[in-house]
């Protein structure tokens, strides 16, 4: 059984995951939607070689900078690795801040159809009366919950039923159901951090990042794909790159945009009731941190 070590950017999970890798004698899988990428390690504040050669690492520089990537890809690509490493009695440290790709790996692809653009347009063309009124009818029990003032709600609402051919409520619930039950099996931690430590943090980390290659990496990919286009430095650089803004500003750019980016992360591992959290200081010891929390887990010599 994998275990997981989840938390915002700059919170420490790559030193926590390699710690917990030595005591269980497991190996670190990557959970990063953009570690997985060659060429852009510094960007993506993959592990160091040194960190690399401490315990053996799996899926961080993997992809050409020019592949899309999704969390379907990465379930594909996660689920072997770990099979693998299981197969020969290890244990598998599951490490990052890439919520959706972690609830793939973690629960599955929900059930819930994806968006259909013909649809929704059709849908936007219509009154909000005449699509509360069908919500209702369809879904008496999703429309008692839902904002029905809100249009956005609405459509999405009517989307799944009017694709599923059931109610958005009745495939939620089975779903929250699956998920409880899977959740009683996985183990994982989510490292906290008080807000302006972590801020401080990532203002450390995005200086050593522009000053370390991370400039020459977005330079010589001149041509990323559109998930590497979405990393959080990549716009902000091109524009350094291009003479829109100067480097400070280009700094700024990126810590604010980390900052945001660390704050939805926050909100989505709190909804991961399943994940312990861990709060985290500058004086925490990590190798005192990973050996109690493998008594929690009964995980203390595992072979």
């Amino acid at each position: 059984m994998p275990v997981y070590v989840c938390g915002p950017t700059a919170s420490g999970k790559s030193a926590l995951a390699i710690e917990l890798a030595k005591q269980l004698h497991g190996e670190v899988v990557n959970g990063d939607a953009y570690q997985v990428y060659q060429g852009l390690e510094t960007l993506t504040a993959a592990p160091s070689a040194e960190e690399l050669s401490e315990v053996p690492h799996h899926l961080f520089s993997v992809l050409s900078p020019s592949e899309n990537f999704d969390a379907m890809r990465y379930l594909e690509l996660a689920k072997p690795v770990i099979e693998e490493i299981e197969s020969r009695g290890k244990t598998a440290v599951i490490v990052g801040g890439s919520g959706m790709y972690l609830k793939f790996l973690t629960h599955g692809p929900s059930p819930v159809p994806a968006g259909d653009d013909s649809l929704r347009a059709a849908l936007e063309q219509r009154s909000q009366e005449s699509l509360v009124e069908e919500f209702q009818k369809l879904d008496p029990e999703g429309a008692a919950i839902t904002n029905l003032k809100n249009p956005r709600y609405v459509i999405r609402a009517l989307e799944i039923c009017l694709l599923s051919g059931r109610p958005m409520s009745s495939i939620k619930n089975e779903w929250a159901e699956k998920c409880a039950e899977k959740e009683k099996d996985l183990k994982g931690i989510v490292l906290q951090w008080e807000p302006e430590a972590l801020r401080r943090r990532i203002a450390k980390r995005t200086k050593l990042m522009l000053e370390n290659g991370a400039i020459e990496e977005v330079r010589s990919h001149p041509e990323l794909s559109a998930t590497c286009e979405k990393a959080i430095g990549v716009p902000q650089i091109r524009s350094y790159l291009n003479g829109e803004i100067d480097l400070t500003t280009c700094e700024e750019k990126i810590f604010f945009a980390t900052c945001q980016y660390a704050k939805r992360q926050r909100t989505w591992f709190k909804k991961e009731q399943w994940l312990s959290p861990r709060p985290m200081d500058a004086k925490r010891d990590i190798k005192s941190l990973v050996s109690s929390q493998c008594s929690d887990w009964d995980l203390n010599n595992p072979i």
